[in-house]
C-alpha cells in the first residue's frame, strides 16, 4: 500500500508550491499575518531565498523586475492593509507594463473578517479587475488543500494572454492549518497561434504597402521570439521601431532599426510614423506614451492602415480599430511571421534605409552647457559595460539620456537588458537593479535622478544584506526635473513645488554599505565606472548636473523663453 501523504502546515505547502513553479527568490516585508509562510521559507531555505525588503514598494518593484527579466512571475509577499497598499505601486506597474507577477497578501483570520479588523481591507475591490489598472485576478485561499490549485492558476493567469499581476490573499488562520496536499507541476505559458487566413491577409497588405513600419513591444517576448522577429524584418526589409521602454525587443545596432517610439521621440521618426501607410504593431498596447498622446496614430481610427498583433483578445480593437487584428502570443506570432514569403524586390528599400539613417543621425547630440557631457557618459557606458549588463531606470527626464543614446543589444542576443517602467513610476530603477543582480548575477547599472533615487533608496540596505551589487549613476540637479520642465513650458517663470533640498548622497550610500563618490566633470566618470565594475560591492556615482541640462534637446532657459514668446 502507498503511504498516506504527510501533513504539514499550509504555510510550508505554499512555499513548496513556489519551488515547484521554479521560483528561486521571493521579495517582501515580513508580517505577523503570514508567519507560517516565513517558517516555510526557513524550512526550504536551501531551495528558495526570501529577500527582506525595507519597504513594500521596493519589494513589489523587485518582483516586477524579475518578471520582466525572466518571463516568469516575480513573487512578492506583503502583510495586510498598509503592506498591501504600499505594494500597489508595483502591482500597477506590472499591469501597465504587462509583466507576470504574483503577490501574496497576509490577511486577517477568517473569524475576524468583515469587522474592520486590524489593517483589514477588501482586496477584490482594491486590486480587482474592476479597477482597470491593478491585478488581472484577485483570489482568497480559504482551504489549505486548495493552495496548489490557486498557486498554479495564479502563475498561469500571470503568464497567459497579456501577462500581468495576480493577487492571492492568505487568511492568517488558514496558513496555520495542517494539510496533506502536494504541489502541482510547473505551469508553462500557453501559446496562441495566428490564424492562417489573417497571415495571408497581412501578406497581401504588405504587398500593397509602400511605406510600412513595425512597432515592437509589450510583454511576453522571449529571445526566440525576438530572433524570429528579426528574421521576419530581414526577409521583408522592414524598418523596426521599439515601443516605449521596450527598446531591447529589436537590436539597436541592426541596420533595420529605426529608433524608439516613446517619450522624447526623434522628430523624424515621429513624422515617419505619421507618414507610414502600414503600421505593424507587434505586441504593444499602443498606449499614450508610445503614440505621443494618441496623436501619432489617431484613436480610435488611425489614418494609417493598422495591423495589431497582441496576446490578449480583449486588448485588440479596444482603443484602436485595426484593419487587421491578430490574437497571438509573441513567440507564436513572430514564428508565423518569419515564414511569410517575401517577393524578390520590395518598393520601400529607400524608406527603410532612410529610417535607419535618421536613427543614426539622432545619436549626434546637441551642445549643452555645464561641465558634464551626458552623451559622452552614455558612450562610455556603451564601451565599458559588459554586453549582458542589465540597465534599469525609474521615471524622470534623466532616463532620456539612456533612451536616446544607449544602443540596446536586444533579446535576439539571448538576454533581456532593459528594465524600465512604461507606467512611469518613480523609484523603480534602484530596486530593479538590485533584483536583477540577485537573480542573474549579471552587471546591473541603474540611472536615477535625485528625486527618483529617494523614492526607494532604502533598498541599498537590502542589497548590502543579501550581497547584491549594482552601479547607480545618480544625476543631481536639485529638483523634480520633469515637473520643472513642464512648469516652464506651461507657466514660465512660476516654478513652485519642484525644488529639492537633498541629503549628502555619497555619505548616504556609504552608510548603507555602498561605495559613494561624486563627480563634477566628464573626465572623472570613466575611472569611476572602471573602479565600480571591479569593486566587490555596489557603487553610487553622484553627478552634479547643471539644472539647465533638463532634456537631451533643449535647456531649461530655452523652454522658458519659447513659452514666454507664445
Amino acid at each position: 500500500m502507498q503511504a498516506a501523504p504527510t501533513s504539514q502546515l499550509a504555510g510550508h505547502l505554499l512555499v513548496e508550491c513556489l519551488v515547484a513553479q521554479g521560483v528561486t527568490h521571493a521579495f517582501g516585508v515580513p508580517g505577523e499575518s503570514y508567519l507560517a509562510v516565513l517558517d516555510g521559507f526557513h524550512a526550504h531555505r536551501e531551495r528558495i531565498r526570501f529577500v527582506i525588503n525595507r519597504q513594500e514598494g521596493g519589494a513589489a518593484f523587485m518582483a516586477e523586475a524579475v518578471g520582466k527579466l525572466t518571463g516568469r512571475p516575480g513573487v512578492c509577499f506583503v502583510t495586510r492593509g498598509p503592506g498591501a497598499t504600499n505594494a500597489s505601486i508595483g502591482i500597477h506597474t506590472a499591469f501597465q507594463d504587462s509583466t507576470p507577477m504574483v503577490v501574496f497578501v497576509g490577511d486577517v483570520a477568517a473569524d475576524q473578517r468583515d469587522r474592520e479588523a486590524f489593517q483589514e481591507l477588501e482586496y477584490t475591490s482594491f486590486f480587482g479587475p474592476s479597477t482597470k489598472g491593478m491585478a488581472k485576478r484577485v483570489e482568497r485561499i480559504d482551504e489549505p488543500d486548495r493552495i496548489p490549485e490557486y498557486v498554479a492558476r495564479a502563475f498561469a493567469t500571470a503568464m497567459n494572454g497579456r501577462p500581468g499581476p495576480v493577487v492571492l490573499v492568505l487568511p492568517e488562520d488558514m496558513l496555520t492549518r495542517a494539510t496533506a496536499a502536494r504541489p502541482l507541476a510547473r505551469v508553462e505559458p500557453v501559446e496562441a497561434w495566428s490564424d492562417p487566413g489573417a497571415l495571408r491577409q497581412l501578406r497581401e497588405m504588405l504587398l500593397r504597402s509602400r511605406q510600412p513600419l513595425v512597432i515592437a513591444g509589450g510583454g511576453g517576448w522571449t529571445p526566440q521570439a525576438a530572433q524570429a522577429l528579426q528574421r521576419f524584418a530581414e526577409n521583408w526589409q522592414l524598418p523596426v521601431g521599439n515601443a516605449f521602454r521596450f527598446q531591447d525587443c529589436f537590436d539597436n545596432h541592426h541596420p533595420l532599426y529605426a529608433g524608439d517610439v516613446g517619450i522624447g521621440i526623434n522628430p523624424k521618426l515621429a513624422a515617419r510614423v505619421r507618414e507610414s501607410d502600414l503600421i505593424l504593431a507587434i505586441g504593444p498596447r499602443l498606449g499614450e506614451m508610445t503614440t505621443s498622446g494618441y496623436t501619432l496614430l489617431k484613436a480610435p481610427r488611425p489614418s494609417q492602415k493598422l495591423v495589431h498583433i497582441h496576446a490578449s483578445a480583449e486588448e485588440l480593437n479596444r482603443v484602436y480599430q485595426a484593419d487587421l487584428a491578430i490574437n497571438a502570443s509573441m513567440n507564436a506570432a513572430a514564428r508565423s511571421l518569419e515564414v511569410l514569403t517575401a517577393p524578390p524586390e520590395l518598393p520601400w528599400a529607400a524608406w527603410t534605409r532612410a529610417a535607419h539613417a535618421d536613427y543614426e543621425a539622432n545619436l549626434q547630440p546637441q551642445a549643452m552647457p555645464g561641465e558634464v557631457d551626458m552623451p559622452a557618459i552614455v558612450a562610455t557606458l556603451q564601451r565599458l559595460l559588459p554586453p549582458d549588463a542589465v540597465l534599469t531606470n525609474g521615471a524622470g527626464n534623466f532616463a532620456s539620456w539612456l533612451h536616446r543614446f544607449f544602443r540596446y543589444r536586444g533579446l535576439a542576443h539571448g538576454l533581456k537588458t532593459q528594465l524600465a517602467p512604461t507606467v512611469g513610476s518613480m523609484g523603480y530603477g534602484v530596486p530593479a537593479g538590485i533584483a536583477a543582480h540577485l537573480v542573474s548575477g549579471r552587471t546591473a547599472f541603474t540611472i536615477a535622478g535625485d528625486g527618483d533615487f529617494l523614492m526607494n533608496g532604502q533598498e541599498l540596505a537590502t542589497a548590502a544584506q543579501f550581497g547584491a551589487r549594482s552601479i547607480i549613476l545618480l544625476l543631481n540637479n536639485g529638483m523634480y526635473g520633469t515637473i520643472r520642465m513642464h512648469q516652464e513650458r506651461e507657466y514660465p517663470g512660476h516654478a513652485h513645488g519642484s525644488e529639492l533640498a537633498n541629503p549628502d548622497f555619497v555619505g548616504l550610500a556609504r552608510a548603507y554599505g555602498y561605495e559613494g563618490l561624486r563627480i563634477t566633470r566628464t573626465a572623472e566618470f570613466e575611472p569611476a565606472l572602471v573602479a565600480a565594475l571591479a569593486r566587490p560591492r555596489g557603487t553610487l556615482i553622484e553627478v552634479m548636473l547643471d539644472p539647465e541640462v533638463i532634456t537631451t534637446r533643449a535647456t531649461l532657459s530655452a523652454i522658458r523663453d519659447a513659452a514666454l514668446k507664445r
